[in-house]
Order: C-alpha cells, then structure tokens, then sequence
C-alpha cells in the first residue's frame, strides 16, 4: 500500500483536530473524516475504511484504548496511529499491545509532529507492501 491517501481523525478537542487535519493535508492526505468521541470513530471506520486512524487517548464516553482494541478486533489490518499527549511508557506500551503502529506526541513542536506522523506513515506502507510471489525475484 502506497502513503495513506485518507484518514480518520479521533479527537474530542476541534482545535486539535484543526491543527493535525492541516499537518495531514501537508503530508497528502485528501480526504479526513473526524470524530469527536470513540462511538462515532467506530461508525466512521466501519462506514469507510480509512487507510489510518490517528487516534486521541483522551476521549469522552470510550477512551482511546478501548476504541483501539474495538478497532483492530473489527479491522486488524487498519492502520492505527495514537495521536495523544500522554507519554508514559505505560500507556505507549498497552497501545503497542493492542496493535498501534506508532505513537506521536501531539504537544512536540507543530514541525516534530509533521515529520512523526510522515515516518509513521512511511513505515506503514513499507510494512505493508505485498512480498512478492513465491518464485519470483524482488525488483532490485
């Protein structure tokens, strides 16, 4: 799979949101879908299927981990990448656990989190590019 084209943006503050909609349009994303709590990200996923998810910890209702664990039960192969601004080692941890790709730090400075959230990305598409064939050569 080629960088992710569109996402799924879950966080419940809209200026948060604002801000890494825009750093994700920098990086070639076109279409955004947003959610503001953890029952909506659901439905959003389920309804379209976004290449990645950047995903709040902190959020009403269902918190962050509970919606990861939802999520990747219901889709294992979509992308999960937690946009948050806890940073025990604990939580990085248990996010690693229930299968988050990668954890960006939405308080570092707006020029950290844009080359972040790129290497995530290009580490998601390298990870999930098909091997070739049985038989066949890689392209050198």
């Amino acid at each position: 799979m080629p960088r992710p084209v569109n996402a799924l943006l879950v966080d419940d503050e809209p200026h948060v949101r604002l801000l890494i909609k825009t750093l994700l349009k920098q990086l070639g994303i076109t279409t955004v879908w947003e959610a503001g709590d953890g029952t909506t990200a659901l439905e959003l996923a389920g309804a379209h299927k976004p290449n990645v998810v950047l995903l709040d910890i902190n959020l009403p209702q269902m918190g962050g981990l509970q919606v990861l664990a939802k999520l990747k039960a219901a889709h294992p192969d979509m992308p999960v990448i937690i946009v948050s601004s806890q940073s025990t080692m604990k939580t990085v941890m248990q996010t690693r656990e229930l299968g988050a790709e990668a954890y960006v730090l939405k308080h570092a400075p707006k020029s950290e989190v844009l080359q972040m959230l790129s290497d995530a990305f290009d580490n998601i598409a390298e990870e999930t590019e098909d091997p070739p064939a049985a038989g066949t050569a890689a392209p050198a």
